[in-house]
């Protein structure tokens, strides 16, 4: 996968850059938050502003984009993040943007390993050093796992704040599973559905829980407090931001709004959100060890993938919870009937499939011109859109099976009692 992307996809972007005139600098989605959270802390100057736009353009496309020239990408590259993140790069500022560029290939490179191990010990899984290795290789090589960490987008390490909030709550350390939760908020849309998920689990037991939403409150509060001390009016600006990201990328879709036309899109977004907040009241009480607590909060995160208006790869990064839960049931939905057996082949070959046409494309170098396998460069992102909807609903066809997982647990834990009664 990693020699697809450099030999393949890469290679074919640059020929498409030089053949239309596009620009291309570094092309690092860190670069724009770098350089506005630079410009504020070191020169007091508006991250959001036409001028700081201008020269973030000018470092991440190697000029400032021109409306005159068609063929210019509609991407501004604007501070289109809460004024906060600058808070977390605060240790990068005065270094060149090369070493920090270097430094967060490796750091993320590294927090989606440990998330892999993050992830499992909040399931409560327990597997063999093997697999852990075959688990960490696959998500280490997945389109996802590449395209984040060459870009250093910092949805990796959302992703990896995400994963180590739920090891947190797994072992009860709630203030810090809120603290590592206002963190991830840099990334809004991805936070969104997890938050509304905490919220009704912790009135499933208020008096032990209530901590965790306290501390993120609270840090979410002095986060913004902060951020409007720096920058005042900051939150208006950023809205503004968002809203001019949407319409110059043509984004404002989601995974919905394309499979099934944007009026369909909503309507299903809007359900699924209603049964996410339907099934967490409903496990409200459920204890963080137990299956029900798990499948929930990896559900919040199908849900966020399909339902949140855009469909970058990266962001798959966070259905690796529901991967596991799938996986750890694989053998029950399989035997379970047709249906499930069907879900489980699609959902297999949707996720499988980045990994067989990169394959093929790399070894179909050896024999044709690069000129020739480069126009079949978009074969492993075929069933990326098909990724988040096949998973999800095989996540929701698992519940039933861990339910029946959660009655046995209890059961065995009331049998076990007794006996030593």
């Amino acid at each position: 996968m990693w020699c697809y992307v450099q030999l393949v996809l890469v290679s074919y972007q640059s020929a498409e850059a030089r053949a239309n005139d596009r620009p291309r600098g570094n092309l690092s989605d860190l670069y724009p938050r770098w350089l506005g959270a630079r410009e504020l802390l070191l020169h007091h100057r508006d991250p959001y502003g036409d001028d700081v736009t201008r020269e973030i353009q000018a470092g991440y496309y190697g000029r400032v984009l021109e409306p005159t020239r068609p063929n210019d990408p509609k991407d501004q590259q604007a501070f289109a993040y809460p004024v906060y993140v600058a808070f977390l790069l605060a240790p990068t500022v005065e270094m060149p943007f090369p070493v920090a560029q270097g430094m967060f290939f490796w750091l993320f490179a590294a927090l989606t390993a440990a998330s892999v191990l993050l992830w499992l010990h909040a399931l409560g899984w327990r597997i063999s050093s093997t697999a852990l290795a075959v688990w960490i290789l696959l998500t280490l090589s997945c389109f996802p796992a590449i395209q984040g960490i060459k870009l250093q987008q910092l949805s990796m390490f959302v992703a990896a704040l995400i994963a180590a909030s739920m090891f947190a709550l797994a072992r009860r350390r709630f203030v810090l599973t809120g603290i590592l939760l206002a963190l991830a908020t840099i990334k809004p849309q991805l936070i969104a559905l997890p938050v509304l998920w905490l919220c009704i689990w912790v009135m499933g037991d208020w008096r032990t829980r209530r901590l965790a939403l306290w501390s993120f409150a609270i840090t979410l509060a002095v986060l913004v407090a902060a951020g409007e001390i720096l920058l005042p009016g900051w939150i208006h600006e950023f809205r503004a931001g968002l809203a001019a990201y949407y319409e110059y990328t043509g984004g404002g879709k989601s995974v919905l709004d394309v499979a099934l036309t944007p009026i369909g899109g909503r309507i299903v977004s809007a359900l699924l959100v209603g049964v996410l907040a339907l099934v967490t009241w409903q496990s409200r009480r459920a204890d963080e060890r137990s299956v029900e607590f798990q499948w929930s909060f990896a559900l919040s995160l199908a849900i966020t993938l399909a339902v949140i208006p855009m469909f970058a790869p990266y962001n798959q990064l966070l259905l690796l919870p529901a991967l596991m839960v799938i996986s750890r049931s694989v053998r029950e939905l399989w035997a379970k009937n047709h249906l499930s057996r069907f879900l489980v082949a699609i959902t297999a070959l949707a996720v499988f499939f980045q990994w067989i046409a990169a394959a093929c494309l790399v070894i179909a170098l050896l024999f044709l011109p690069s000129s020739t396998v480069q126009k079949a460069w978009g074969l492993p992102f075929y069933p990326s859109f098909a990724i988040p909807i096949t998973i999800l609903a095989l996540l929701l066809f698992t519940r039933r099976i861990l339910n029946g997982k959660d009655s046995d647990q209890r059961l065995a834990s009331s049998d076990g009692g007794a006996v030593l009664g």
